[in-house]
């Protein structure tokens, strides 16, 4: 019968020993190793949401451009803020603003004008173009006037006035053309010139407009003005009627402010969804005000 060698004997048990104590303290290291806390996975998640959070953005975003407007005033007049998304200054402590239309102006995206917005500042309500004299119609008219409404913006429509024509007929002409709703902006009368006619014509039919607006829609109609014109021609005669004045690139309209409703201050406004310049209005009141002005 063969002798068992020794050695090997030995050797094969010793290399099993030495396999089976690493596999043991290969298990005992495995089970020393620990996980993520539960603490620290509340911690994680929380900073998770917090980042992923359209809020803390905002907030960040926020912060950021209130930062960079600061930066950016320093030096300027506080009364007239530049605003870049408008290419425009605007004076500040008006809470409502608008736009001024023609068919200068082609085919608008109103939906677009509507939805633009900086620092709070965006297009409330718009004057359309209408009518001029006895005989033109704006091309644009009827589209604009229907369509903005629908984007949410109040409108109201203007007529261009010739004062050496008559001014009932102007003004039945300008009925005829827009159809006046509640919810509307009076009537506005844009009077900008003489045209040949002396101060004293221009005033009687510019008289005569007015009265049959009026007697017609049970609404006091706008007039609308540059303001040397107003000064010079129209000061103390039609003392009752809204003013609607025209005044460039001021922190001010030289006007007591209890004389006006609304002011035109700038003429190269960039509205989104107009491929032109436009004329930036502001009105001089609070939404309180501003709707008490609208047709009933």
């Amino acid at each position: 019968m063969p002798t068992l060698n020794p050695k090997k004997t030995s050797t094969a048990s010793t290399v099993k020993r030495t396999r089976t104590g690493m596999k043991a303290t290969s298990r005992k290291r495995r089970g020393k190793k620990k996980g993520i806390s539960l603490e620290w996975k509340f911690v994680v998640a929380a900073l998770l949401l917090i980042l992923l959070s359209p809020f803390y953005y905002g907030y960040v975003i926020r912060g950021f451009t209130s930062t960079w407007r600061w930066l950016r005033d320093i030096g300027e007049d506080t009364a007239y803020r530049t605003y870049s998304s408008f290419d425009i200054r605007i004076p500040r402590g008006y809470l409502i603003h608008g736009i001024d239309v023609s068919s200068y102006q082609g085919k608008i995206n109103w939906k677009e004008v509507k939805q633009m917005e900086e620092d709070e500042v965006r297009v409330h309500f718009a004057f359309i173009k209408a009518t001029e004299g006895v005989f033109s119609v704006d091309p644009y008219f009827q589209r604009n006037w229907r369509e903005a409404p629908k984007a949410g913006i109040v409108c109201g429509a203007y007529h261009y006035f010739k004062p050496k024509k008559s001014g009932e007929w102007q003004a039945r002409f300008f009925l005829q053309t827009v159809k006046f709703e509640s919810g509307d902006l009076p009537p506005v009368v844009d009077i900008e010139e003489l045209n040949g006619a002396s101060p004293a014509k221009m005033r009687i039919e510019l008289h005569d407009f007015l009265k049959h607006i009026e007697k017609s829609t049970g609404t006091r109609p706008i007039i609308y003005t540059g303001l040397s014109f107003y000064k010079d021609y129209l000061k103390g005669y039609f003392d009752d009627y809204p003013l609607w004045i025209a005044h460039y690139y001021k922190s001010r309209l030289d006007l007591d402010r209890s004389q006006w409703k609304f002011w035109q201050h700038s003429d190269k406004a960039r509205i989104s969804g107009i491929s032109h310049v436009v004329d930036f209005n502001t009105f001089n009141g609070d939404s309180l005000a501003f709707d008490r002005i609208l047709i009933r």
